[in-house]
């Protein structure tokens, strides 16, 4: 059974949305590497002042290792995010009738 995890960041939703467009290579990068240990989808989205990271993944654990990297905090710091630690929800993924 995989699991989704949420991930919410304090962040300058400018400069990311910089990054995204000045750094898609870096991005595809990180993504190809997340789908080589346990990444099932992703996808971002922008609110008020912070970045959502929605993925579904292999295990949580596979994604704690991932997301610890210090390079990818590195990275993240680079497109908008601050230091304040984010906000992390994982949860079981189960089907639903109305899942599409």
């Amino acid at each position: 059974m995989s699991v989704l995890v949420t991930v919410k960041v304090t962040a300058d939703t400018e400069a990311f949305q910089k990054a995204l467009a000045d750094r898609g290579s870096e991005f595809k990068e990180i993504g190809d590497r997340a789908q080589g240990v346990g990444a099932i989808h992703h996808r971002f989205g922008i609110g008020d002042g912070f970045v959502l990271v929605v993925d579904e993944w292999e295990t949580a654990e596979q994604f704690q290792k991932f997301f610890g990297d210090p390079e990818l905090q590195a990275f993240i710091g680079t497109i908008g995010g601050d230091q304040t630690p984010p906000e992390i929800t994982v949860t079981e993924a189960v089907s639903s009738p109305d899942e599409f």
